[in-house]
């Protein structure tokens, strides 16, 4: 089954729903990095994957330049 981007997007609210519930009265710090860095890896790895590894087209399937590709690949340290 495909997931829509809406589906994605309600992924993100339940686990941010349940991150605040988890919290047990903790202040939220940092949510903003914390999810871009729970999300970019494995979005990286799994397009990365279905390009097989081909860094051109992995970097067209996201929108992006293959050099930001590659610089986020070696800030998440991604193994080619």
């Amino acid at each position: 089954m495909k997931q829509t981007t809406g589906e994605i997007a309600e992924s993100v609210r339940r686990s941010l729903d349940r991150y605040f519930r988890d919290l047990d009265g903790a202040k939220p710090r940092a949510i903003y990095d914390m999810v871009l860095k729970n999300v970019e890896k494995p979005m990286l790895e799994t397009v990365l994957d279905k390009a097989d590894g081909n860094q051109t087209i992995a970097a067209q399937m996201l929108g992006i330049n293959r050099n930001t590709l590659r610089k986020k690949i070696n800030e998440h340290k991604i193994k080619p």
